[in-house]
């Protein structure tokens, strides 16, 4: 398994892979660092039962690659990381713990080479654990809490979904359009609530079947089974669970005009982001309107601080994310290719002027005679 595991990174054209087995838990620990080019790479921590090790892998790298786009995508200066503790089984209170301290440890050990915070299946309580043996936890505040970046994600999820409307719908207002938000979770559930004030026609689906009934009611929602979930009629499909659902299966069932959701790498693969834009559905890539949660923790107003006014500052900024989603479409629509296409090629152009500019050398300055 190991061979195969090493056979993997090798083949990724990343930078560092960190591969750790955990014998109490039978869990693996992978770090995966794509890039430093714009800066340190950093990335959240995901938790999750793998059916394989080699599938926690794959998942790690390419959401580290991902991560790249995202900082790029927002102009801060960052790299691409991710990890990933993949886990055979579910773990008791005292595994997880252990596995937790171990972790960070190891981020520990790597000496600021990886930062990072909150992903799927982590929680604020997580972060909290780990910064208190690393300090490298992005959103540790100073009283031992970490704040959690769910709302700051949903909040520049729904500027995003504001945005695609206007550009894909004509609609500057969304109390006319009907949304369909797949996950109800840390982000999918303040986004539910966001739309809801909006006056949006709104539909919601998510695995635990009660945590969706109960918001609905809560709400004035539907709810739409998970079997129905791609056929389901809506203008708007938001995808806020996991990554991978867009695929040559799925995408000829979707019933919609615009897909725009939290969830990372949402495409199985890049040629499903073609797919979409062949059938005219217009694809708000993830890891751009999904950055509130990034840029939140990046900006030079910290959400860390320990004022009043902090959280507030950093959620109206997230308006910024609607403003890189419409730049997105509108390039999309004027050249007439998929909005990942356009995303990619934008993200890769600060990284690719970046490398250029490491690489040559600074002139020294002019001589000056006495």
């Amino acid at each position: 398994m190991i061979n195969d595991l090493k056979q993997i990174a090798r083949d990724w054209p990343g930078e560092v892979v960190v591969i750790r087995r955990d014998d109490l838990t039978d869990s693996w620990i992978f770090v995966a660092l794509h890039s430093s080019v714009l800066g340190t790479p950093v990335g959240g921590t995901r938790m999750k039962i793998y059916s394989e090790p080699e599938a926690g892998l794959r998942d790690a790298l390419r959401l580290a690659e991902g991560m790249t786009y995202k900082w790029s995508s927002i102009g801060l200066d960052k790299g691409g990381g991710k990890a990933v503790l993949a886990l055979s089984r579910p773990l008791d209170e005292a595994e997880r713990l252990h596995l937790l301290q171990r972790y960070a440890d190891l981020v520990e050990s790597m000496d600021g080479a990886f930062g990072t915070g909150e992903d799927l299946g982590t929680t604020p309580s997580d972060m909290a654990i780990l910064a208190e043996r690393c300090r490298f936890i992005h959103g540790a505040r100073t009283d031992g809490q970490v704040t959690d970046p769910g709302p700051f994600t949903a909040e520049g999820v729904f500027h995003g979904i504001r945005a695609a409307c206007e550009v894909v719908l004509a609609r500057k207002e969304l109390a006319d359009s009907t949304v369909l938000i797949q996950g109800v979770g840390d982000v999918g559930e303040p986004l539910a609530r966001r739309l809801a004030k909006s006056g949006v026609h709104l539909l919601l689906n998510d695995l635990e079947a009660d945590r969706a009934a109960s918001l609905a009611a809560e709400l004035g929602a539907e709810v739409v089974t998970t079997e129905n979930l791609y056929e389901t009629e809506c203008d708007l499909f938001a995808p806020c669970a996991v990554g991978g659902i867009l695929d040559q299966e799925t995408i000829p069932r979707l019933r919609c005009r615009i897909v725009a959701g939290s969830a990372n790498n949402q495409l199985a693969t890049l040629e499903d982001g073609e797919r979409l834009h062949d059938r005219g559905i217009v694809y708000a890539p993830d890891y751009v309107i999904n950055a509130g949660g990034a840029l939140a923790f990046g900006l030079p107003v910290d959400a860390a601080r320990s004022d009043a006014d902090a959280p507030q500052a950093l959620m109206d900024r997230m308006a910024e994310i609607g403003d890189l989603v419409r730049a997105v479409l509108e390039e999309s629509r004027r050249l007439d290719l998929p909005p990942s296409t356009i995303a990619q090629r934008r993200a890769e152009r600060r990284v690719d002027a970046a490398r250029a500019a490491k690489a040559s050398p600074t002139p020294p300055p002019p001589e000056t005679e006495a």
